[in-house]
Parts: structure tokens; sequence; C-alpha cells
């Protein structure tokens, strides 16, 4: 991913309100990122545990979604499972479904969408290796060399985007 402006990120967002977009923080790590090891950029808000966000690169721009834990009483952390982005098997609370609420006309209807995710929004350091599960659920090895695997990520990552989007 190509390194971005916090004034970039900010205006890239496409399912919140102008004034949500400018209240958000950005990563702790922002000024220090290694932009070369992202396909997107992924983080919990430092003030607010229960928001994320996501911003993805776009020919046009980045396009950013913000993300949120489910209302309570659902359940929102699993036992175990798969990273429905990246792949990447967790245990216990390495995997966590945030929903999207939609752009557009179907936000004012409070529609929303959900993805179960690496709950630290780091799918592409554990695609390549730089950073490990707390737990694995189960060893597996993959045949499809890193190239084909990120390409599989921003595929699913773009099914997730479009979801928001369309419409």
């Amino acid at each position: 991913m190509e390194p971005r402006s916090e004034k970039q990120i900010r205006s890239s967002f496409v399912n919140c309100s102008k004034g949500t977009a400018a209240r958000l923080k950005p990563p702790l790590d922002f000024t220090q990122l290694p932009w070369e090891d992202h396909d997107f950029l992924g983080w919990v808000d430092p003030g607010a545990p229960l928001r994320a966000q996501l911003v993805v690169p776009r020919p046009e721009g980045p396009l950013g979604l913000s993300l949120r834990v489910p209302a309570a009483g659902r359940t929102s952390a699993v036992k175990s499972g798969l990273c429905q982005i990246c792949l990447t098997g967790h245990a216990s609370s390495g995997v966590r479904l945030l929903a999207a609420p939609l752009a557009g006309v179907r936000a004012r209807e409070g529609d929303t969408t959900g993805v179960y995710i690496c709950a630290d929004l780091a799918c592409s350091l554990y695609l390549r290796g730089k950073r490990q599960p707390k737990l694995r659920i189960g060893r597996y090895e993959e045949t499809f060399t890193l190239e084909r695997r990120i390409s599989r990520m921003r595929g699913d990552l773009d099914a997730f985007v479009a979801k928001v989007t369309a419409g």
C-alpha cells in the first residue's frame, strides 16, 4: 500500500459522517507504519476499542470503512476460527466479528454487513509471516505462493467492500 497522510485517510470514509471521520484516532504507530507490508490499513481505534477502521487502496484513491463490534448481546468473539479475509487460523479472541454500516441510503435504514476478521486487522502481516497468531488452531501448510495468497486476500477484501458500498 502506498503511504497516505492522515488527511487522505480521514477523507476516504464512505460509511460514516465527515464529523465521525474527523474524530477518528489514527493507529498509534501511524508515523512508523511499514506501508510496503500492508495491502490495506486496518486498526482498532485506540480511544474506542469497540470501533475499527479499514482503508483499502483503490485506483481512484483510498476507500475507508468504519467498523464496529456488533450490539451487546451478540457474540463478537469466537473460540477459534479463520479470518474471512486472509484465512489465518486463530484461537480464542484472535478473530472477531466486525460490522460495517452500509454506505448510502441503506445506512439511514441501519443496515449493516459483517465479517469475521483478525481482531487486530493485521491480515497483511499474518499473510507475510511478519506476525504470528498467539495460538493457532491446528497447523496447516498452504501450497499457494505468497503472491497467490495476497491476490486471494485482496479478492476477499474486495468482496466485503462491495457488500458495504453496493447500491
